[in-house]
């Protein structure tokens, strides 16, 4: 589908410098497809380098046409508004981006194919979000893996798991370990190219998923599995499957600095870090039948804080949980592999 040199615009319009834009945003930081151009169009002329963690020089314009000038062959949707609708604002934009011959990545729950005619030979539309075929319930396989299994944990929702993920992936690689990366949502597969839409699987494939990408995966020394969700959260499902699915030997817990409550949840209280840990550790063994995984660390996300704010929280973090705490965008991740590579 998505061929890793095809140059690549984002429509990011209304999106450019709020979190709604992580579809983007997450692409400008990862993906090794080139990026031509940040369809904004009230941003327009604005530097990329001035979005977080991205330090690539993207062209910022006010138009489809003018991407496609730039040499653009994808328009991928960056952004990622609540309840996962396209709205109709965006229809004449995703039309004229089909009449011009681009092809569409969509990873929104709403369908795009085959609403838009393609016009030129070698078009298509990628709807991401789309159970994979053939999927069983799971059988616990993972178990018996040599593999180490890092799974990625978090606190809330969009707190951060599938960017600590690949900031761990990345250092390991340039530690020299052979590493995998199971994406479970549509940035993580946007910028692998493959892995499960964990969102779109029915509940009772989810696990089997799961477990059916990690045995793809387990030639590699380690595996990491993107997190979804929060075992705080209300609404999150995924906790489980991921768990089941993996059966992780390691977990990094992800946090938002200063987060006290969850945002969207107020009446939910963060416990202290060690004790989250504990509850995940806990699931995941379920009384001891399943292995144990060990929390190497707490990635902690300081987006939203100075350097010297960032700092000041990842010292309060290590002295008030015990664990090893970085800020993997700032501070990279070595204290963790430090963590993961002990006996």
């Amino acid at each position: 589908m998505l061929a890793p040199d095809q140059p690549l615009a984002l429509y990011m319009a209304g999106a450019f410098a709020n979190n709604t834009g992580k579809m983007g945003l997450g692409l400008l930081r990862y993906s090794a497809n080139p990026i031509v151009a940040i369809v904004a169009p009230e941003h327009a002329g604005t530097p990329s380098r001035s979005l977080p963690g991205v330090t690539r020089d993207v062209p910022v314009v006010a138009t489809v046409a003018d991407a496609q000038a730039l040499g653009a062959e994808v328009l991928v949707l960056g952004i990622a508004p609540p309840g996962g609708a396209i709205p109709d604002a965006w229809r004449p934009v995703l039309a004229e981006a089909s009449a011009l011959g681009l092809s569409l990545l969509n990873g929104l729950h709403e369908r795009l194919a085959p609403t838009f005619l393609l016009v030129r030979e070698g078009q298509w539309v990628w709807d991401i979000r789309q159970e994979p075929p053939g999927l069983v319930p799971a059988t616990g396989a993972a178990r018996e893996l040599t593999c180490r299994r890092v799974l990625t944990v978090g606190t809330d929702m969009a707190v951060g798991k599938m960017t600590a993920g690949l900031e761990l992936m990345r250092s390991l690689r340039q530690a020299g370990h052979g590493v995998a990366f199971v994406a479970t949502g549509q940035i993580g597969i946007a910028i692998t190219g493959r892995g499960v839409p964990l969102d779109a699987v029915r509940v009772d494939y989810a696990a089997g998923a799961i477990e059916r990408e990690v045995l793809a995966a387990q030639s590699a020394e380690i595996v990491i599995v993107e997190g979804q969700g929060s075992i705080l959260h209300p609404a999150s499902t995924s906790t489980l499957p991921l768990l089941r699915g993996s059966m992780p030997t390691h977990l990094l817990l992800v946090h938002c600095a200063g987060m006290e409550t969850l945002p969207r949840f107020p009446w939910v209280r963060v416990p202290d870090l060690r004790t989250v840990a504990r509850l995940y550790e806990e699931l995941a063994a379920a009384g001891g039948n399943f292995p144990r995984p060990v929390t190497i660390g707490v990635a902690l996300n300081c987006g939203h804080l100075s350097d010297a704010e960032a700092d000041a929280a990842v010292r309060r973090g290590t002295e008030e949980s015990g664990y090893p705490c970085a800020d993997p965008v700032r501070h990279g991740c070595g204290l963790f592999i430090s963590a993961l590579e002990s006996p």
